[in-house]
């Protein structure tokens, strides 16, 4: 349910209809309070929150000068988000090494990797489960023992024609009403880097909707934010669940499952920013025209 402002009104007609699901069972959303707990791995390189989802895991580090992040054997494209203008980084690969300014998107090809903070700041590496080091380095680690119900088993998309290399995106593209945020794609990973928001969002122009079958992970990057969710009611009552709204300094991630009807709204004063994760990417969005910046380099699956 969206505002007819809204560039996700028109995402009804972009996916194919599906068949009406019921749901057997549900699980609940997931926090990682990066702002309220101890680092998973604190170090001459920085401090790093892991947290996850059934198909991600975000490693969220507030690096050092000289910081080194390495992945040695990488077994799949990792993604990397640099969200302070100020921060400069350099990738590693067997290729050569890729200088990659502040507020950009970076893919990253599997094997070995590194990268090097030039500069002090933030970085968020986005992997998927099968980097088994990062998965079972989440705090949250023992939620995830068994497979969540009603997100299906990750598939990568297709590599690119040229093959998989480093490819950075900035994120200095200018707001465009009739495309929602800044959205790159790679072989693992959607990333959604919203507009920011100046001040709490209208109450009266929110924007509850559902997933059927896949989830998504909301990172606050600043500000405050309350994620409500409210999941369907089936005619098995033993399954329902209370609503939750939850309030979220930054930095912070909520996974939010399917089919959990959702929203969120911004609470700080000042700028309120969000980055919405989807692994692997949305089909929806990418059956947008002009939606996907980066849709050139990343080819769509065979139908």
């Amino acid at each position: 349910m969206y505002v007819s402002s809204d560039p996700r009104s028109s995402l009804v007609n972009a996916a194919k209809p599906t068949e009406t699901r019921v749901h057997s069972r549900y699980f609940g959303s997931q926090l990682g309070l990066f702002y309220d707990a101890p680092p998973q791995v604190s170090d001459e390189n920085g401090e790093t929150w892991i947290s996850r989802g059934q198909n991600f895991v975000v490693a969220y580090s507030a690096g050092l000068p000289d910081g080194l992040f390495a992945r040695k054997g990488q077994i799949d494209e990792y993604a990397v988000i640099i969200p302070d203008k100020e921060t400069t980084v350099e990738v590693t690969t067997k290729d050569g090494t890729t200088t990659v300014p502040g507020y950009s998107v970076v893919f990253i090809p599997p094997g070995d990797s590194r990268i090097r903070l030039v500069t002090a700041g933030t970085i968020v590496r986005l992997f998927t489960p099968k980097s088994l080091d990062m998965a079972e380095a989440a705090a949250n680690r023992e939620a995830f023992r068994e497979p969540h119900p009603n997100v299906p088993p990750f598939e990568a998309w297709p590599e690119p024609p040229g093959g998989l290399k480093v490819r950075w995106y900035t994120l200095d593209v200018p707001d465009d009403p009739s495309r929602f945020g800044r959205i790159y794609r790679c072989t693992t990973f959607m990333i959604n880097y919203l507009t920011p928001r100046i001040g709490p969002r209208e109450r009266d122009k929110v924007s509850p909707h559902h997933h059927d079958d896949f989830e998504q992970c909301s990172l606050a990057l600043s500000g405050a934010f309350t994620h409500h969710l409210r999941w369907p009611w089936t005619t098995n009552m033993n399954i329902w669940r209370d609503d939750e709204h939850l309030y979220c300094l930054s930095p912070s991630i909520c996974v939010i499952p399917p089919p959990a009807i959702h929203t969120t709204t911004a609470e700080s004063p000042d700028v309120n920013q969000l980055v919405d994760i989807f692994a692997p990417p949305r089909m929806d969005f990418s059956l947008k025209p002009g939606w996907v910046l980066n849709e050139a380099d990343y080819p769509m699956p065979a139908k």
